[in-house]
């Protein structure tokens, strides 16, 4: 996709990775992934965690059901019954829905 294709941002990027288990997942290199319901950042762009640089390097709308075991190890979770598991506990009342369809924030560390 073309920068000029993706549609417009939902939240700032600084906002896409807060959790501070997931953020020391990234820092680790355990987690190179983030899935939102909405963009948050697009390829090319950086963002910084405990003044370390990421770059956003890819940027693909996808479903829940396009989720596999590897998907779920790159979001820093060993596995998708897992990831599923925390999901559905951090959103109350939600239901799994495979055809939800979801922005999928790829990114990896800036190196100087």
């Amino acid at each position: 996709m073309q920068a000029d294709e993706y549609p417009e941002k939902t939240c700032e990027l600084s906002s896409l990775v807060t959790h501070k288990r997931l953020v020391e997942a990234v820092l680790a290199g355990r987690k190179t992934q983030q899935r939102r319901n909405g963009v948050y950042g697009y390829p090319g762009e950086r963002f910084e965690l405990e003044g370390k640089p990421f770059e956003i390097t890819r940027l693909v709308r996808e479903t829940l059901g396009d989720m596999d075991d590897a998907a779920a190890q790159a979001e820093g979770y060993p596995s998708l019954e897992m990831y599923k598991d925390l999901i559905l506990r951090m959103h109350k009342g939600m239901d799994w829905d495979p055809s939800s369809k979801v922005w999928m924030h790829e990114f990896a560390a800036v190196e100087d």
